[in-house]
Parts: C-alpha cells; sequence; structure tokens
C-alpha cells in the first residue's frame, strides 16, 4: 500500500465515497453487466472467484447473483469497506471468506493460495492506488492465481491521454454525481459537488496509468483474449484468459 493510499482506511472517506460517490460513478451498471457477459462467455459455472480490492463487495455481489454455488475471497486492506462488504453480503457469508490484506506487498497472495486456482479474479477501483511497477507484479501474481482457462476482469480508473480530455471526463462525472443526488434528493448545487469533486480526499491516492500500456502488460505476462472491453474517459474495463494450455 502507497502511503498516499492509506487515506482509504478512514472511515469517513469509507462512507463519503459509498454514499455520496459509488452511485454515481458514469456507467458502473453497464460496467458490471460487461464484466457478467465476459464470464458467462466462458461456458462454464464459477466455482471459485477472487474479488481484490472489494469495496463494499459490488462485484461479489453479482457474481453471486448468477453463481449463487460459487466460492468467493474478497480482499481488502481497508478495514472500513471490509465491514462494509460483510454488511451488504452477509446473506452468503457461508460462500464467503473475507481477507483484511494489502495486495500492495507480494505477500498478500499467502492469504490465498489455499483456495486456489480461481475461475474468476476481478477488481474495482483498486489497483491504481499502486506504483506501475507494482501494477504489473500484481498483474502477474494474478495469472499464477487462475486456472487454465481462468479470466481476470479490471474495472479500473485509468489516466487520461491530455490535459484537455481528463477536464472534460471531470465535467462529465461532476454532472453524473449532480444528477444522482438530484435522485437521491439531496440538495447539493453543481458547484458545490464540483468544488467537492476538485479537492476530494483520495485525489492524491490516485496513480493512474493508460489502459493501452496496462493491457500490453498483460500481453506480456501471458493473458490471450486481452482487450479493453469498455471504456468510457477515464472508466475502463479491461482484462484477459489465462490460456487453457
Amino acid at each position: 500500500m502507497t502511503k498516499k493510499g492509506v487515506v482509504w482506511k478512514t472511515e469517513s472517506l469509507v462512507q463519503t465515497f459509498l454514499q455520496g460517490v459509488r452511485g454515481g460513478i458514469p456507467f458502473a451498471a453497464e460496467q458490471i453487466n460487461i464484466m457478467l457477459r465476459l464470464v458467462a462467455a466462458r461456458g462454464i459455472p464459477v466455482e471459485r472467484f477472487l474479488d481484490l480490492g472489494c469495496g463494499n463487495g459490488i462485484l461479489s455481489q453479482a457474481i453471486l447473483a448468477h453463481y449463487p454455488q460459487a466460492k468467493g475471497i474478497l480482499v481488502d486492506f481497508s478495514e472500513p469497506m471490509l465491514k462494509e462488504a460483510k454488511n451488504q453480503l452477509s446473506g452468503d457469508a457461508s460462500s464467503l471468506q473475507f481477507a483484511l490484506v494489502d495486495f500492495g506487498a507480494p505477500e498478500w497472495v499467502n492469504s490465498v493460495t489455499s483456495k486456489t486456482p480461481f475461475d474468476v479474479i476481478v477488481s474495482g477501483l483498486a489497483i491504481h492506488h499502486q506504483p506501475d511497477t507494482r501494477k504489473k507484479e500484481l498483474y502477474a501474481e494474478i495469472f499464477n492465481l487462475l486456472k487454465p482457462g481462468g479470466l481476470f476482469i479490471n474495472m479500473e480508473h485509468v489516466a487520461s491521454h491530455t490535459d484537455w480530455i481528463e477536464s472534460v471526463w471531470d465535467n462529465f462525472f461532476i454532472d453524473s454525481l449532480y444528477d444522482f443526488h438530484e435522485r437521491k434528493r439531496v440538495k447539493k448545487s453543481r458547484e458545490q459537488i464540483s468544488e467537492e469533486f476538485a479537492h476530494r480526499q483520495d485525489k492524491e491516492a490516485n496513480i493512474l496509468a493508460p489502459v493501452e500500456l496496462q493491457c500490453e502488460w498483460l500481453c506480456e505476462i501471458g493473458f490471450k483474449d486481452v482487450d479493453c472491453y469498455f471504456k468510457v474517459f477515464e472508466f475502463a474495463v479491461f482484462g484477459g484468459r489465462r490460456p487453457k494450455s
């Protein structure tokens, strides 16, 4: 975990994100649907999955809704986030294990190796907090945890190519957050939301990399069928499969 990433261990930030940001992420439902379509395209049920940087468990919840017999491990270094995941998935407690582990260090794999290999490994808005060198190492660790034919899907915050594109994205996200607050009947002006967005606590924890570069890393590691399956400005769904042989 980077020093900047420690901010995600605070209860206040976690609640601010879950209550005021998560629901305003543009095309969040579509991104989850893309993930599920890719998982289904394997043509076989999910027996074991890993949710890396699980947050409040929304990706695990989606997988279990389609594969209720699956067993999963949810990993996060934030105790408040892991607590939220346990609460959200309390009805599936017998199928799940929760690990308070920092995947910023290679030793994190020791917490999951007894349950390997995995059919599917997913991650949502988590790996971008790692330096690029560590991102690439982590992708290699994920590759080794997958079954032959296993799938890795990363729903991630990625870098814009220019400052202008970044500014367009920022305004798009702010509009989406404003609409979300309107639907919740929370009285906040767009100007207020824009100010909060510009000075959000977690901003400095972001270490963004272009999705094209990250797909290149996956190919170099040995993943096949690597692609960016969905992208809207700085949010991308990408990944690949471990070859069957």
